[in-house]
């Protein structure tokens, strides 16, 4: 990290050593300083921007440009007449102060429009041509130039610490928001202005009585020559692999006018470049967003479906991707918007993994495990929307988004405590949504919002296992791994296979309605009363049977748990009622905005076993909460929020008979658990300065959870196998998290600091024993990018990652250790070539001790006869140092583990591009 910082001072003050500063003071013509005033520097040579900055709250600027060169000299402020100077700068600096007058917004407006970067009230618009040198293709390459713009690990956007929740083309949402999809596909050569919104809000008839200081969301302006156009490209390209023949065809289309749109993604492709893997699909939500504040009750409904493992080139040795995505939008009237989108996905991949694990249970033998996975998944989406403004008083919104998938994995193991097992499972699970909401403003005090949405949800997998078996040996001491479970499950243990099979359904229908009503009390202060309800109903059945050598089933009668034996069959049934009523009341005063409110909610839950009603409660809970929020500025803002809310299990956590999640972990439900208690506390602190470039977003936040509910893990002494069951933790669960980044954009160059701390003190059950797992985690990150338009540009990056693991189970305190540093170039040479390469180096260390190290190396070259070439040539390589595999490491209250995952290997391609 040293290293990093020096270079990054350095090779700033190497850049304002051939500067000259250009500082002054713009007022009004009363004398007034004038915060926010453009101010822009126009080489009078090259005629392009040799700088620009805005003024601070005093009115203050400061440029730096290079020395010896003619500049002109723009000053505007909207609503007065611009100033313009001609200065020459030598090697002294200059001080210009300026007055302006008013009456002249055009000219302002016509300087703002050349602006690298603007702001308009809440919204930052960049000039994306500003930010761009010739190596870009996607917009994700523009948005991480950006001052202010972030894009995590986790591939999400962020602004000032905020997550981007969606992203629209002209105002039209991109595949109704998705940020992935877009920041992967759309072309840089297409972009005009970037608007990043601020205190965005779906429904403009809210924005003036609601909150919506944490939600973000980005437009993209297209330039003029790619509207009523088809533009994208089409990328087909080959190459070759140690086992195999490499292939890639991914065609982006784009058309757009003001009455339709049409977005089309394709992609196939085995060189391990996934544009949206399962996890992407199965969280794709269409892009609805209630808009009115959570209620307090948090009803998860857990998926039932099978382990399917994500898959990217850094833990998988096989990737294949079928893509095929469509996306519409159509205007018939301007009052009436209709869009959907259709796509099927299909990936098929492999994995390798050599798993060391060392159990904290004494009696209970470490484990080395070899698996080989092979998993397909097969899903298509579907989405259909209307939107209906009648009005300005009125608007109608419907929108229904189906997923239906088809998903088989196979996996084979070799234990060396259980021997050879294979797994193989599959389902087909489906899950319709339906989306309806009615904005009605009666009249300038009253206003209604009408919300419902609809889930039908449909999961049935089916899992089969068989595991190695000597029928000799049952009942001797060195009998087999699975020998004494399969005596307490009941099992046939005369086979030379234990061969087990389990059918599962679960059903699911949940119905949320609610009804807010705005009174607007004046212009400083309105109340919010709500009304609403959540109805539930979940049906779980299952069987769990085991084939015997002549392919008959047999149902085992088993003695788990020894007091309460349970069934191999399930067939519940699970009711939950919500009825819920609240009030909150916001009021503005100065610079703060307090919003005190409460809901108080009637409870029905009640859940049937084997067709016997077993468990009802009826209960009332009333939820506190308050937000206050201090704006010191249009750009700085302070929020504090504290709220109760209750968490509810779902069907598979209740239901009694034993369930088996895999072949080494069984499981029965607890038809008590009662529902958990949560207080949770938020901080947020967010600045974004454009006078010095500066952004700063801090967070911290403190839950505790009462009557948390965990698991009970209970392992057949010598054996790895393990009965769980859940309940309700005596004990209260503590966790405190806090974040902050700093980023600086000194004229070409960017950098960022950021630190992640956390605090966690959570108990859980090991063989009917509570103990204390307290975990403590450090993360430090920093990094420094160039921006350069002729030089080549690099970014460097490093991470260190510190953990402390204090379980009372355990004699001592588990650290661990990450270093992760990076570094990438990119250099637009010739005004054809663009040449590309990332590295990255990931140290993992376990109490000192390094468990593994990993290095990976990336770079591609391409070749176009300029930026406005219809073709290019391109030449790929990933993985270039051949990495084989790389490690992680694992410390939870069970188990230490270390998992090697085999990688895609070494894959060099040529690919050829047209551009529409």
């Amino acid at each position: 990290m040293k290293k990093i910082i020096f270079l990054a001072i350095f090779m700033v003050t190497v850049v304002a050593h051939a500067q000259v500063k250009l500082t002054g003071i713009v007022k009004d013509s009363i004398g007034e300083p004038l915060e926010m005033a453009n101010v822009l520097a126009i080489d009078k040579v090259t005629n392009k921007i040799a700088s620009y900055g805005f003024t601070d709250e005093k009115g203050f600027y400061k440029l730096n440009v290079e020395k010896n060169i003619t500049v002109l000299l723009k000053i505007s402020y909207v609503g007065m007449q611009s100033a313009d100077f001609t200065l020459e700068t030598k090697s002294a600096d200059i001080v210009t102060n300026v007055m302006l007058a008013f009456d002249n917004a055009l000219d302002g407006i016509n300087i703002v429009s050349k602006m690298p970067v603007t702001v308009k009230g809440d919204t930052i618009v960049y000039n994306a041509d500003s930010f761009q040198n010739g190596s870009e293709r996607k917009l994700e390459d523009v948005l991480k130039k950006l001052p202010g713009v972030e894009i995590n690990d986790d591939g999400e956007i962020e602004v000032e610490g905020k997550t981007v929740e969606k992203i629209m083309i002209d105002g039209k949402d991109f595949f109704d928001g998705d940020t992935k999809l877009a920041t992967k596909n759309i072309p840089s050569n297409a972009l005009d202005k970037i608007e990043v919104l601020r205190n965005y809000a779906d429904v403009s008839q809210l924005s003036g009585v609601q909150n919506n200081q944490d939600r973000v969301a980005i437009n993209i302006k297209l330039k003029e020559g790619k509207k009523n156009f088809w533009f994208g490209d089409i990328t087909a390209g080959a190459g070759n692999a140690p086992d195999e023949t490499l292939y890639l065809l991914q065609p982006k289309l784009f058309y757009y006018s003001p009455k339709y749109t049409i977005n089309v993604i394709g992609d196939v492709n085995n060189m391990g470049e996934v544009v949206l893997d399962r996890g992407d699909i199965r969280s794709f939500s269409g892009g609805f967003r209630s808009q009115s504040p959570s209620n307090g009750t948090n009803l998860s409904l857990a998926s039932a479906g099978i382990g399917f493992l994500t898959a990217n080139a850094r833990n998988a040795n096989r990737i294949e991707t079928k893509l095929t995505a469509m996306n519409f939008s159509y205007s018939p009237t301007t009052k009436l918007d209709l869009s959907g989108f259709l796509i099927f996905s299909s990936n098929s991949n492999g994995q390798q993994n050599n798993v060391t694990t060392d159990y904290v249970d004494s009696l209970t033998p470490n484990e080395y495990t070899e698996s080989i996975t092979d998993q397909t998944s097969n899903t298509g989406l579907v989405k259909l929307s209307a939107n209906y403004k009648q009005n300005a008083r009125k608007q109608f919104n419907y929108d229904v988004i189906g997923r239906f998938s088809n998903e088989f994995r196979t996996d084979g193991v070799e234990s060396n405590v259980l021997g050879i097992i294979t797994e193989d499972e599959k389902s087909t699970p489906y899950t319709i949504n339906q989306n309806f909401s009615y904005f009605y403003t009666a009249n300038e005090k009253n206003i209604f919002a009408l919300e419902a949405k609809h889930l039908l949800q449909d999961e049935d997998p089916f899992y089969v296992a068989s595991l190695e078996n000597n029928p000799s040996n049952n009942d001797l001491d060195n009998n087999d791994g699975f020998d004494d479970t399969a005596e307490e499950l009941g099992l046939d243990r005369s086979n030379l296979f234990y061969n087990l099979e389990q059918d599962r359904r679960v059903k699911s229908n949940q119905l949320d309605v609610k009804l807010d009503y705005y009174n607007i009390l004046n212009d400083k202060s309105n109340l919010n009363f709500v009304v609403g309800t959540i109805q539930s109903k979940q049906t779980f059945d299952s069987k769990f049977f085991q084939i015997l050598g002549g392919g008959s089933e047999f149902t085992p009668t088993g003695t788990i748990p020894e007091d309460d034996p349970r069934s191999f069959t399930n067939d519940t049934e699970y009711g939950f009622s919500d009825i819920y009523a609240g009030l909150r009341y916001r009021l503005k005063a100065g610079i703060f905005t307090f919003t005190p409110g409460f809901t108080v909610h009637a409870y029905d839950v009640q859940n049937t076993q084997y067709e016997t009603a077993i468990f009802e409660d009826q209960f009332q809970k009333f939820f506190p909460e308050l937000s206050i929020i201090a704006q010191f500025k249009q750009s700085e803002s302070l929020q504090f929020s504290y709220k109760q809310e209750v968490n509810f299990t779902d069907v598979n956590q209740l239901a009694r008979g034993i369930v088996a999640n895999s072949y080494n972990s069984f499981y029965y439900g607890n038809h008590e658990l009662d529902n958990a208690h949560l207080h949770n506390v938020n901080l947020n602190y967010s600045s974004f300065n454009l006078f010095n470039y500066t952004n700063v977003f801090a967070r911290l936040n403190y839950k505790k959870t009462i009557d948390q509910i965990n698991s009970n893990t209970i392992f057949e002494p010598g054996s790895v196998v393990s009965t769980s069951s859940s309940l309700n933790s005596p004990f209260d669960n503590e966790s405190f998290t806090g974040s902050a980044r700093v980023g600086k954009t000194f004229n070409k160059i960017k950098t960022s600091l950021g630190a992640n701390y956390g605090y966690s003190k959570t108990f859980q059950s090991l063989n009917n024993e509570f103990n204390t797992n307290k975990l403590f985690s450090q993360s430090y990150s920093a990094s420094v990018s160039t921006n350069f338009n002729k030089a080549p540009n690099v970014s460097l990056g490093y991470r260190l990652s510190l953990s402390d693991q204090d379980n009372s189970s355990r004699d001592a305190v588990v650290k661990g250790v990450t270093n992760a540093p990076s570094i990438s170039f990119d250099a637009y040479v010739w005004n054809s070539l663009t040449i590309r390469s990332d590295f990255s180096y990931n140290e993992v260390k376990q109490d000192g001790v390094v468990a593994n190290t990993f290095e990976s190396l990336d770079a591609s070259f391409a070749y176009r006869k300029n930026k406005d070439a219809k073709w290019e040539y391109e030449i790929v390589g990933s993985n270039l140092l051949a990495s084989g595999s790389r490690a992680s490491v694992n410390t939870n209250n069970i188990a230490f583990t270390i998992n090697e995952t085999f990688i895609l290997p070494r894959f060099i391609s040529l690919r050829v591009k047209y551009q529409l």
